[in-house]
């Protein structure tokens, strides 16, 4: 190979001084003779080709960047004042394969961005927006050197600079066609296989260059070389399968829309966040100054709106939020999907804009994509296992000024609210960072199911009425609601359900005036009245009070003098009722309060709870004698029982809550405790509905009749075990329950609760805690009765949490915990053998001695924790 290239460069070489000794005997032209034409020089090896010969009979497109296409090659122009200047850059995924999370419609990453040359390399490196320093400080300097720009894209230069404006080009297949956002890493999240961006079979499908965008419709197909055969013998954690919706699991397409738009010329100014209201912000450490403790600023997450008429107390904004109807909305739902959308115009006629936000709908044979970073907008898609919607948002990190939104809504209502989604996937935006996430429509779907089974049960509604078709289109606009609030900045407020009582909630003038919730930015269940009570509305139709103050928060006009002032008296009124607030890392990191959970409803949240564990029965009792028409599939009931199980086991972890449950507020100084235990009563209710519900020996019964018709979706469950164990299902339940209760956190909570109130009789203690659950569990000792199956399991659920305490205590569970366990152990072990003898069954008598024994070994066995 090296003579080859030696012989070819010596035959050049030869060539060029042939060249050159013909140019030099050549005469000279005669006086007056027209000089003849310079030949073109052949570019030097190395040497980039003129400009116009790369772009040769290429069409030209003048915008943010100049681009220029010929049939499959897409070039664009970066001229020398834009280099090394930032500019915004996303990366949205229109198309996509529609299962594990890997879907359509959905927001990518974005990045304050800039092009960077270094020699023959242009490079697009996403800046590092997030740590500062006044710039010219020595501090700027220790922030560059401290925290690092990325790399996400390269092509090498295509071209000498153009003779007039000295651009050069880059070839977009080079920067576009690998993995900007890590997309392979996300597929081999979902999948565990290595796939790859494959740039020789990616194109491009749609290329668009305006004034205020650039942007390229990127078809990249991913590959990997080989599925492997299944192991032979099972793995201890089974391995998700290939995909399955695309013709060859080798092998898919999954278009990108990247985005180049310039940022705003003129900074929004930045309006910094409280937490007492729920916004989204951008974070910067700004490290100029040392005497603040802190250097996070958090900035509200907001449009910028202004009005045309400063002086008016109601005027039209100079721009308004527009919302784009994507055209692959179902005609069905655009009216309901717009009476959403424009819902929150109520709250900005509150702080003097009129028409704030505005609705379009793109028509059938619009040229733009609404995936591209300047329409927000709001899609729709399908996927195989598919049940969410979600209203994240693009934003400018110098300020927090959105840019841009596009809320995905899937088919929940025609074939979402029968299906669950099983697994998930790693988010695509922000690469697992915090982001604004939302399973709401999800989860919502399910309420719909069961809602809908449980009125069809009672004879109140067909499936396929005007009646069932008013009910979708009504949570249509909750949902819709739901995800444009995330879209203009607000975060989930998991408390807001808590400020109307149930006969409030009865009353549908009452509910149609005043929404079901404080905010529709809680999950808010379907509000289903036990039978016998009057029915208020079924889902939130308008915005709460909470809504409202969020929004004059974050967009009331005021004067930059006053601003701080005027939004410290905004934020001050947080503690009234009607303005309660509790997000998600209330409900879900710290989850010891009971008043922020999702989908629960009212103020007396213990009396909601028993309202669905006794409509979740009714819907039981209702399967048990339903008479289906000759030939309806059993699969009817198997989707209801679902429902109505899915209803029950939702409640529970809201009730566990309540056990050892600390308030927590977001109060200033003036205000209320920050953390305050739950009322003891309150704890001893809700352990009782625990207990009554969950430990009880008759906790569970359903007809034999009836668990043998639960029938699957032969076609989608085939070659998997299609019949219900209600054993297993509620034995998941209640281990789930016995975790958190028997847990080192419940007991750190009830051992510290004392310290924080005045009064610390009426707690409920930990030794009482075990005391109920063990009276519970147990409670075929004392009366001699004998123990069927579903009771032993739980039983030996108990009891191997208990063996493992004494054996292996945790290094942090409290030495109290400790002693009573073991006391409980002891007490425990001579009511097993008072009663092991008097068992009739000898699966009871089998079943003691075995838990005798384990306990005895226990209590005998030395114990390993460190320390002692």
């Amino acid at each position: 190979m090296k003579n080859s290239q030696f012989a070819l460069s010596a035959l050049a070489a030869s060539f060029c001084l042939a060249f050159a000794a013909h140019a030099q005997e050549s005469p000279a032209p005669a006086a007056g003779a027209a000089a003849p034409a310079a030949a073109a020089r052949p570019p030097a090896p190395g040497e980039a080709k003129p400009f116009k010969d790369v772009i040769k009979d290429a069409k030209e497109q003048k915008g943010f960047f100049n681009v220029y296409q010929k049939d499959e090659k897409v070039w664009i122009e970066i001229r020398p004042e834009q280099f090394d200047k930032p500019f915004f850059f996303s990366a949205n995924v229109p198309h996509s394969i529609g299962e594990r999370r890997l879907y359509s419609s959905q927001m990518g990453p974005s990045h304050v961005v800039s092009f960077k040359k270094i020699g023959n390399t242009v490079q697009l490196l996403a800046k590092n927006t997030e740590f500062s320093a006044k710039p010219g400080t020595p501090q700027a300097v220790t922030v560059s050197q401290a925290f690092s720009d990325s790399l996400i894209g390269s092509a090498a230069v295509a071209s000498a600079p153009h003779p007039e404006s000295k651009g050069i080009l880059i070839d977009a297949s080079q920067l576009l066609f690998g993995d900007l956002v890590g997309y392979s890493t996300i597929l081999e999240y979902a999948f565990r296989l290595p796939f790859a961006p494959d740039a020789r079979n990616s194109s491009f499908s749609r290329v668009r260059s305006a004034e205020d965008l650039t942007g390229f419709l990127v078809n990249t197909h991913f590959a990997t070389p080989r599925i492997p055969a299944p192991p032979l013998t099972p793995p201890p954690v089974a391995l998700p399968p290939p995909p399955h919706t695309t013709p060859d699991p080798r092998s898919m397409f999954v278009g990108f829309y990247y985005s180049f738009r310039p940022l705003p010329a003129s900074p929004m100014a930045a309006r910094i966040a409280d937490d007492r209201v729920g916004h989204f912000v951008m974070t910067q450490y700004d490290y100029t100054e040392d005497l603040s403790p802190k250097a996070a600023r958090h900035m509200v997450k907001r449009w910028r709106l202004e009005k045309k008429d400063p002086q008016a107390a109601l005027s039209e904004p100079v721009t308004p939020i527009t919302y784009w109807l994507d055209k692959n909305i179902p005609h069905k739902y655009r009216k309901s999907v717009t009476e959403g959308v424009l819902e929150w115009n109520k709250a900005f006629e509150r702080i003097g804009f009129k028409n704030a936000i505005v609705v379009k709908q793109q028509a059938d044979d619009a040229d733009f994509d609404t995936m591209d970073a300047s329409h927000a907008s709001i899609r729709w898609f399908v996927g195989a296992d598919v049940g969410f919607a979600i209203g994240p948002s693009h934003a400018d990190p110098r300020t927090g000024e959105i840019l841009d939104a596009d809320i995905g809504m899937s088919d929940v209502f025609t074939r979402g609210s029968r299906r669950f989604i099983a697994e998930d996937s790693m988010p695509l935006n922000g690469h697992g960072k915090h982001q604004e996430h939302c399973q709401y429509a999800h989860g919502a779907a399910n309420e719909m199911g069961f809602a809908m089974g449980l009125l069809e049960a009672r004879g109140e509604l067909e499936m396929d009425s005007p009646k069932a078709e008013a009910l979708a289109q009504a949570y249509m606009k909750d949902v819709i609601m739901h995800e444009v609030g995330h879209t203009l900045g607000l975060r989930h407020n998991f408390r807001s359900s808590t400020i109307y009582s149930l006969k409030q909630l009865s009353d549908p003038n009452f509910t149609k005036q005043n929404g079901m919730s404080g905010s529709v930015m809680d999950y808010n269940p379907f509000n289903i009245a036990t039978k016998g009570e009057p029915q208020g509305e079924y889902v939130m139709s308008t915005l709460g009070p909470y809504d409202y103050w969020a929004i004059e928060y974050a967009y009331r006009p005021l004067p930059a003098d006053k601003e701080k002032e005027e939004l410290a008296k905004i934020a001050a009124r947080s503690t009234e009722p009607q303005l309660a607030y509790g997000t998600d890392e209330d409900a879900y990191t710290w989850a010891a309060d009971p008043d922020v959970n999702v989908f629960d409803l009212g103020t007396d949240a213990l009396g909601y709870f028993k309202r669905r564990l006794t409509n979740s029965r009714e819907l039981w009792d209702r399967l048990q004698s339903k008479q289906l028409k000759s030939g309806e599939s059993y699969e009817t009931l198997r989707r209801s029982y679902e429902f109505g199980f899915n209803q029950f086991a939702r409640a529970i972890p809201s009730l566990l809550k309540y056990v050892g449950g600390v308030t927590f507020l977001r109060d200033r100084a003036g205000g209320r405790a920050t953390f305050t235990p739950v009322d003891g009563k309150q704890q001893r209710e809700a352990l009782a509905l625990l207990t009554n519900n969950l430990f009880k020996a008759d906790s569970f019964r359903i007809t034999p009749e009836l668990a043998a018709r639960l029938a699957p979706d032969h076609f989608e469950d085939r070659g998997q075990r299609g019949d219900i164990s209600l054993s297993r299902s509620i034995l998941k339940l209640q281990a789930g329950a016995l975790d958190q209760l028997m847990g080192d956190s419940v007991a750190l909570r009830l051992l510290d609760s004392p310290e924080k109130v005045a009064d610390a009789k009426n707690l409920l203690s930990l030794a009482q805690l075990h005391e109920t659950l063990q009276n519970a569990i147990w409670s075929e000792l004392k009366g001699g009765k004998d123990i069927p199956a579903l009771r032993r399991n739980l039983q030996r659920e108990h009891l191997k949490r208990l063996a493992n305490a004494l054996l292996k205590p945790a290094p942090g569970t409290p030495a109290d915990a400790r002693s009573l366990q073991r006391m409980t152990a002891q007490s425990l072990l001579k009511d097993i053998s008072a009663a092991a003898a008097q068992m009739s069954s000898k699966e009871a008598r089998a079943h003691l001695a075995e838990c005798q024994a384990t306990l005895a070994e226990a209590l005998k066995a030395p114990l390993m924790r460190a320390g002692v």
